[in-house]
């Protein structure tokens, strides 16, 4: 139970986020302005994060969608 807490809180910055999905900061921003990518947690004033969960979840939505084409 404190896994499932402790990864459902965890932030993970742009460089992060970039090497997970494979993306650049342009194509993550663009995704996020399309409604297709998860929007990021403002963090301060200059700063944002993603939560890790929505990032996971919106690569298996990935796997699946190419899955479902099969």
């Amino acid at each position: 139970m404190a896994e499932q807490i402790q990864s459902a809180l965890t932030i993970l910055r742009r460089k992060q986020v970039e090497a997970r999905v494979g993306l650049r900061r342009s194509t993550i921003y663009q995704g996020v302005a399309d409604g297709t990518f998860p929007r990021p947690v403002r963090l301060g004033a200059r700063s944002v994060g993603w939560l890790s969960h929505e990032i996971e979840r919106w690569l298996a939505d990935r796997v699946a969608a190419r899955e479902a084409l099969k």
